[in-house]
C-alpha cells in the first residue's frame, strides 16, 4: 500500500516487488519491442503518412514517461508494512463508509495512492478530500470533508481492513 508524503511514499514489499518488475520490463524487453516496432514502420517507407510509425513512437513516449515516473517513485520509496487490522483509516486501508450515516447508502474503497490503484477496487488518494477526511478515523467515527461545490460532506466510518490485493 501507499501513501505519498511529500517525495516520500511508503510502499509494502510487495508493492515494490511489483514496480520493481514493472520497470525492469519496461527497461527492457519492452524497449527492444518498442524498437522493433519503430524500425519495422521505418521501412514501410514515408514516416510523414505513416501511422504505424507515429503510434509506435508515441507508445515509446508514453512507456518511457512510465520508465521515469517508475524510477522516480521507486528512489524515493520506503519499505513498510501492511497496516495493522485495527479499524483504523490509513494507506493500505479498504475501508467502508455510509453518506450521512445511511447505512442503506454506501461505498467501499481503496485508500492508496494511484499506483497501486486496482481495477478490482475503487481506489482514493490519501490526498483527496475524501481520503484528507477519513484518514486517522476509526470504524464508528464521523469524518466531514468538503465537495468539490464547497460544500462539507459528512459520512460514517463503517469498516477499515487493510488490503490484501
Amino acid at each position: 500500500m501507499t501513501q505519498t508524503s511529500d517525495n516520500v511514499t511508503w510502499l509494502t514489499q510487495e508493492a515494490y516487488n511489483k514496480l520493481k518488475d514493472e520497470l525492469e520490463y519496461l527497461s527492457g524487453p519492452a524497449r527492444t519491442e518498442i524498437a522493433a516496432k519503430i524500425a519495422a514502420a521505418r521501412e514501410e517507407g514515408d514516416l510523414r503518412e505513416n501511422g504505424g510509425y507515429h503510434a509506435a513512437k508515441e507508445e515509446q513516449g508514453k512507456q518511457e514517461l512510465r520508465v521515469r515516473q517508475l524510477t522516480q517513485l521507486l528512489e524515493h520509496a520506503k519499505i513498510g508494512e501492511t497496516p495493522a487490522d485495527d479499524g483504523v483509516v490509513e494507506p493500505g486501508m479498504v475501508v467502508t463508509i455510509a453518506f450521512d450515516g445511511d447505512e442503506d447508502d454506501t461505498m467501499t474503497f481503496l485508500l492508496a495512492s494511484r499506483e497501486y490503484a486496482s481495477s478490482d477496487i475503487e481506489t482514493y488518494s490519501p490526498q483527496s478530500p475524501l481520503g484528507v477526511g477519513v484518514n486517522g478515523k476509526k470504524a464508528g467515527d464521523d469524518a466531514e470533508y468538503e465537495l468539490p461545490n464547497g460544500k462539507k460532506a459528512t459520512v460514517k466510518i463503517l469498516s477499515a481492513k487493510p488490503y490484501t490485493g
